[in-house]
């Protein structure tokens, strides 16, 4: 089982301490939200910055909200990531769903699924070495990663879960509990099955925690609040932060149940002391190897 941490968006200065940290230990991954209309760091450059930070850890993007971003420019920042990590890097995608970020950025919200769609067609093209277009040659520089970053497509309604084995990878599920999310897993990997993908697909689980001294856990869950006030169900989210030992415990054994190949941590309090908390939690001292889930 592979367990990654979700990055704390409120205090940019402390990630390069939050990345060194985990790639000095036992994590997988390291991931990162996006917002255009938010108090967030920018994540494809700031994963860029812990890149060079770091030389074993993945870096995700969890998820970048494609739509608001142009194609082109998506697919050469993506590649220069890619080339830069070493082939670390994990491009967590979805369509997105504020208003606010849609209309800064000029897109049309109505249509974000159908423009996803076509971004994925134009991005793996121009991975591929291939032109832009008439009158426009290809855009470097080619990814490390043969055919472009691993794609993971976040969302709950069909039509992300079907992306999957049209275009991605694998699949991001967040913030819902096992009993929900496997139902979401089983529909990704029918829908592999009928594209005729090999293999199986990816499948990735978050869960948010706050681990450490009262301050950290009420800052996080303010930081919750914060985040989520715009779906009605922030409570909601805030009440499903996990804060103890045993229960990110038994939830990543939950979620190891259902089938997820990696859960993420994502945590919303910046204490980077949380880092060896939480590898404490999860991971047995003398070997660092995931604690068993029997």
């Amino acid at each position: 089982m592979k367990i990654g941490l979700g990055l704390p968006i409120d205090d940019p200065a402390l990630l390069l301490t939050w990345a060194r940290r985990a790639d000095a230990g036992p994590f997988s991954t390291l991931g990162l939200l996006d917002r255009l209309v938010f108090d967030n760091p920018e994540p494809l450059v700031t994963l860029a910055a812990l890149a060079g930070a770091t030389s074993r850890i993945r870096l995700q993007t969890e998820v970048l909200v494609a739509p608001v971003h142009t194609t082109a420019l998506l697919a050469k920042q993506a590649a220069t990531l890619d080339r830069l990590s070493g082939g670390r890097f994990t491009l967590g995608i979805g369509v997105g769903g504020r208003e606010d970020d849609f209309l800064a950025a000029g897109a049309d919200l109505g249509g974000r699924g159908r423009r996803l769609d076509e971004q994925m067609t134009l991005l793996r093209r121009l991975w591929a070495g291939e032109p832009y277009g008439e009158g426009s040659g290809p855009i470097g520089p080619a990814p490390l990663t043969p055919g472009g970053p691993e794609v993971l497509f976040g969302g709950f309604a069909p039509a992300a879960l079907a992306r999957v084995g049209r275009f991605g990878d694998g699949f991001l599920g967040a913030a819902l509990p096992p009993e929900h999310l496997g139902g979401l897993f089983r529909e990704v990997e029918k829908g592999w099955e009928r594209h005729g993908r090999p293999g199986r697909p990816r499948l990735v689980a978050q869960i948010s925690v706050a681990l450490g001294p009262r301050d950290t856990v009420d800052r996080a869950r303010r930081n919750l609040l914060d985040y989520y006030a715009f779906t009605g169900r922030a409570a909601a989210m805030a009440d499903g932060l996990l804060t103890t030992p045993r229960t990110i415990r038994a939830a990543v054994c939950a979620l190891t149940g259902i089938g997820a190949d990696e859960v993420v941590l994502y945590c919303w309090a910046p204490d980077p002391d949380q880092v060896d908390r939480l590898a404490d939690a999860c991971f047995p001292s003398a070997s660092r190897t995931a604690a068993s889930c029997v």
